[in-house]
């Protein structure tokens, strides 16, 4: 898993005094690496579920709770995930794989029960 670009950038400027944060968190789902946008290999169940993460401790932090998306538009297999500032378009702030991939078909939910955020 990796940060994104941007995020590394905007984590940067706050030790120049400038404040960042993300309200609310948004995972997408990806057939392939997305890469450091965020954009490549999108699933076509694209649709971004908001995410919740406790606090951070020892350089990393876990979601608090499952992240679901119910009657998936398409079969195709899950391979990564993406982290967004906003439901739509925004920017691209983590990134990785998931522990394993996933078939799903047309209709069935699918759930990532824990994201593991770590910084290296």
């Amino acid at each position: 898993m990796s940060i994104s670009n941007y995020a590394e950038n905007k984590l940067l400027d706050t030790l120049g005094g400038t404040a960042f944060s993300v309200s609310t968190v948004y995972a997408q789902l990806h057939t392939g690496d997305p890469g450091e946008d965020g954009t490549a290999n999108v699933a076509s169940e694209s649709s971004r579920q908001s995410v919740a993460f406790s606090s951070a401790s020892g350089g990393s932090m876990q979601t608090s709770g499952s992240t679901t998306w119910t009657n998936v538009s398409a079969a195709e297999t899950y391979s990564h995930f993406s982290l967004h500032d906003a439901s739509s378009s925004g920017n691209c702030v983590w990134y990785g794989a998931l522990s394993s991939s996933a078939t799903v078909a047309v209709g069935d939910t699918f759930q990532i029960t824990t994201l593991t955020l770590t910084l290296d």
